[in-house]
């Protein structure tokens, strides 16, 4: 079918964006030059089998890109080691979507972002390399990624987009092509608004996962049951929502200070900083570390040392029943064992290989076994097809990060 759509980025948001309009009738068609290993996408290998028998195609031809409607750029902003939006990827996007840039086309910012970068980062770059004027030759919005990977619950079709044009015509624009992929589609003011709402999305989980690892640190040393008090919190049926303790946080969204952008002259100045972002990433950052120091009191109690120890993971993707290892913590932990002296191997039905600073990590094949012949198990990840209860009874010592074990059954973060 000839494509109505080009998707700029193959990866947790554009490979979900192309299943979504491919299946609702829409021609796609991906770029990205720089696609992620089939392994580590957000699709499985028969997902991808039938978004391609549906029509769907990439390339590797940029003019391809001047004959769709509609373009969204799906690239990734990573942190860099400032703990800033890497944007060099949209930008490189931008610049090759604007040499082939058409009138009347419909341009769509997915990626995460600062508010303001639609406007004052993508804008410019659009239109210096285009010769069109945003707003007037060409609409331009931002609308943030949404999208959930193993969420049996909350898909692309049910879950609200918020959009933001640059002009009400180009947040008519956007919400008329995404009025075809989902139930609902929410108007914001313009693109910062639309831009903040992600901010303050990602924000939100990362901080209320904040206060999450501060109480489970707090409750271990008093000799509380967090997840008891978890459990009988959630039933208050008003201002109060259930957030998880865990090893650290993962993911594509990572929290996000836009004052810390102020010192590199991409935004204009902010009066004051996200007191609160801060702490959280400090206190969700220090997790691995406070996991590998329950690991070597279990150890030390049993009579053991870290050094010596065989220790085995069990998960290392940052989600349950997802391959995407995008941030997971299981990284510093195993680089921290080890560096402790540490025998560690792993086992995670959907990552069949797993390197650690370049040295591989062995990959446990039967489950049981390996449990029975650890010193330590750490749960990182609770992947549906782990029977805690068995493993509770086969490993030597269980510590769970997940809370995912039944009471008594072992050693809870």
């Amino acid at each position: 079918m000839p494509a109505d759509l080009a998707v700029i980025g193959l990866g947790h948001l554009g490979l979900p964006l192309a299943q979504a309009a491919t299946t609702a009738g829409i021609g796609t068609l991906g770029y990205d030059p720089d696609p992620p290993a089939a392994t580590d996408g957000p699709l499985t290998a028969t997902e991808l089998r039938r978004l391609l028998a549906a029509g769907f195609r990439t390339t590797a031809d940029p003019t391809a890109l001047g004959r769709v409607r509609t373009a969204v750029i799906c690239a990734p902003t990573p942190l860099g080691e400032d703990r800033t939006l890497d944007l060099s990827a949209v930008a490189g996007a931008a610049r090759t979507l604007a040499a082939q840039l058409r009138p009347h086309t419909t341009v769509i910012l997915e990626s995460s972002a600062y508010p303001g970068t639609t406007e004052e980062f993508l804008r410019p770059l659009l239109e210096a390399g285009s010769g069109l004027t945003a707003g007037r030759d060409f609409h331009l919005a931002y609308s943030p990624g949404r999208h959930d990977p193993g969420n049996r619950t909350h898909h692309y079709a049910n879950t609200p987009k918020v959009i933001g044009g640059l002009t009400p015509a180009c947040t008519e624009a956007a919400a008329t092509f995404y009025g075809r992929l989902t139930d609902k589609v929410v108007r914001a003011r313009g693109p910062r608004e639309a831009e903040t709402a992600k901010l303050l999305e990602t924000n939100y989980r990362h901080v209320n996962i904040a206060l999450m690892n501060e109480m489970a640190v707090f409750c271990h040393d008093i000799g509380v049951d967090l997840w008891d008090v978890i459990r009988c919190a959630e039933t208050k049926p008003f201002g109060f929502q259930s957030f998880r303790p865990g090893p650290g946080v993962g993911g594509h969204a990572p929290a996000v200070d836009p004052n810390s952008l102020t010192e590199r002259g991409r935004s204009p100045s902010l009066p004051l900083p996200l007191r609160m972002v801060e702490l959280a990433q400090e206190v969700n950052g220090r997790m691995p570390h406070y996991v590998i120091q329950r690991c070597a009191t279990l150890l030390n109690e049993h009579g053991k040392s870290a050094r010596g120890a065989r220790i085995l993971l069990l998960g290392v993707t940052y989600k349950p029943d997802v391959a995407d290892q995008t941030g997971a913590p299981a990284w510093e932990i195993a680089a921290r064992l080890r560096e402790l002296g540490a025998h560690v191997t792993y086992h995670d039905p959907h990552v069949p290989h797993w390197t650690v600073h370049g040295r591989p990590v062995p990959r446990a094949d039967s489950l049981y076994d390996a449990a029975s012949a650890a010193d330590l198990t750490l749960l990182l990840q609770h992947h549906r097809t782990y029977d805690l209860q068995g493993l509770s009874v086969k490993a030597q010592l269980l510590l769970d990060t997940r809370g995912a074990t039944p009471t008594g059954a072992a050693h809870r973060l």
